[in-house]
């Protein structure tokens, strides 16, 4: 059976009304305030005239039918309840990065024709100056985060507007063709609109599936599974990034509470473990050690009890196996799980640690993950010696919004399947397990040996002294580009380049080790936790004559 996020929410709740949905400093929203809430959204968003025109069906896979609503939001209930009630009015979300300048903002406003803005007050001064260089005037609803602004001209208070709309379900056919909207910087480029039908991206991206992995067969079905969970989950990244709300939906889906951290612009290891302690949290999502580091640091220098919490997960940045051992220790009754996927894939692997079995290296792949040929031809066989691309068939996306060329790039036929090739580079270890070697776009060519930046980041982590660390390639005139660390040390810990390097030599290749280190305070990184390679970049020094 093929589903849609508005029919699920709305179903559980009729169910579970009672049970809390969204725990966020003060306030506990129960199912039924959620849906009470998002219902009004909607009625909000539809007495505009904001919904779908056509069907996705009808139309390249390029092009939406639906009207978009940007959430320019950081973490709190409204951007959950923007998410939902958007899919109730039959428009379709879209993430907007809070960090945007005025010309970045245009230019994804731009792209997606939003016809709706959902902000933070804060926001305000950036979005007012973005408003005159749109092509339509879109709607405006202004979430008061007691940062003072006035409105802006034409804007809704968006508690005064919930309250003034009718609290009645939408009359609208909620459909599983409706869309889903993921925007994604990637490493290069602009920022692009990832399309994905609900029902596909129910499946592939938020695992939607009986425990054996097939399909559900009935609403009914979902919903009594639902009924039996526990689950309260933490999504620590912000919101505007896929892995982030990915967990959230997926914990609502599941029938769970999703709880939010009290400090919604700041990574903060305390607040985040308080959090947890206090609202009985059950699974944790970070991203990669730069979320990891600190939170090792904070359990070591306070009590906290997580009784609770049974799955730390990591998505959108892989954990080092040091920084992975380290949470093991300190919390050995959690399972660690690293979820491999992206914007255009979804799920793709996962990769479970726990205390009695030990780290684990190497990816279970999911069902529909295969990996190709360096010319995408073919696709390798297990035991293979080639580094090919990381592709997933089955449910993918549509392909990217208002854009033919990167669709049909991306999103290739191979052997009459339609294949999402995202960039990522893998092998297929002899047991079937992948094998990653990281991001294209971010290898270094030393001396015709291709060099993957997070291989070598990951070895350089071994090293105690290592808070952090971003590898990147730089200029030379004997071997083309040559490794270098941009490395941040522990607090206290003296710069040992040789140090560093011989550590990092017993898990590397010679010619994969950095020829220079940059050491800083501290590695520059999104909210999100991954990094920051421009950045890493502009830290180097001339280019190297050797």
């Amino acid at each position: 059976m093929e589903l849609n996020l508005a029919s699920i929410h709305e179903a559980i709740a009729a169910t579970v009304p009672e049970r809390p949905c969204i725990l966020w400093r003060e306030r506990a929203l129960t199912w039924a305030d959620v849906t009470d809430r998002t219902r009004r959204l909607a009625n909000v968003l539809g007495a505009a005239g904001l919904g779908i025109h056509g069907s996705s069906r009808e139309l390249p896979g390029w092009v939406s039918p639906h009207d978009h609503v940007a959430l320019y939001l950081t973490n709190g209930n409204e951007y959950l309840e923007g998410m939902l009630g958007a899919a109730k009015a039959r428009a379709a979300a879209m993430n907007v990065n809070y960090r945007y300048v005025a010309d970045e903002l245009a230019y994804v406003l731009h792209d997606a024709s939003a016809a709706a803005v959902v902000y933070h007050g804060r926001y305000a001064e950036t979005l007012g100056e973005v408003l005159p260089r749109l092509r339509r005037p879109p709607l405006l609803l202004r979430v008061d985060d007691g940062s003072g602004d006035e409105l802006l001209p034409g804007a809704l208070d968006y508690e005064g507007a919930l309250a003034a709309a009718p609290a009645s379900r939408p009359d609208l056919d909620w459909s599983p063709d409706d869309l889903y909207v993921l925007y994604t910087g990637g490493t290069t480029g602009s920022p692009k609109g990832v399309l994905w039908r609900q029902a596909d991206f129910l499946v592939a991206a938020l695992g939607v599936l009986r425990r054996d992995g097939s399909d559900y067969e009935s609403l009914d079905e979902l919903v009594a599974a639902a009924q039996r969970t526990t689950l309260r989950a933490l999504p620590a990244p912000p919101f505007m990034h896929g892995a982030a709300h990915w967990n959230a939906l997926s914990a609502w889906i599941s029938g769970g509470t999703v709880v939010v951290q009290d400090d919604p612009l700041h990574f903060n290891a305390e607040d985040v473990l308080g959090t947890c302690v206090r609202h009985s949290v059950t699974s944790l999502l970070i991203v990669g050690d730069a979320f990891a580091r600190p939170l090792v640091d904070e359990l070591a220098a306070g009590a906290y009890d997580l009784s609770t919490l049974r799955f730390l997960l990591t998505g959108g940045a892989i954990l080092s196996p040091s920084v992975k051992a380290e949470l093991l220790a300190a919390l050995p009754q959690v399972q660690v799980v690293d979820v491999l996927g992206s914007s255009e894939t979804g799920r793709q692997g996962t990769q479970t640690s726990a205390r009695a079995s030990g780290v684990s290296t190497g990816f279970a792949r999911s069902r529909s993950t295969v990996v190709l040929s360096d010319d995408r031809s073919r696709r390798l066989a297990p035991g293979d010696d080639e580094i090919g691309w990381l592709a997933q068939g089955g449910r993918v996306p549509r392909g990217y919004l208002g854009d033919e060329a990167k669709t049909r790039a991306t999103f290739p036929v191979v052997d009459g399947e339609r294949l999402a090739v995202p960039g990522d580079r893998a092998r297929l270890r002899g047991d079937g397990g992948l094998e990653l070697h990281g991001r294209e776009s971010v290898t270094i060519n030393s001396g015709g040996e291709k060099v993957f930046a997070e291989e070598v980041e990951a070895a350089l982590k071994h090293h105690p002294s290592v808070y952090d660390a971003l590898v990147v390639g730089r200029p030379s005139e004997r071997w083309g580009q040559e490794v270098v660390a941009v490395v941040a040390l522990r607090p206290g810990s003296v710069a040992d380049p040789d140090a560093i390097r011989e550590t990092a030599g017993r898990h590397l290749a010679r010619y994969k080790l950095p020829r220079a280190f940059v050491f800083r305070d501290e590695v520059e990184r999104s909210p999100s936790g991954k990094p920051d390679y421009a950045w890493a970049r502009a830290q180097l020094v001339e280019p190297s004559p050797s």
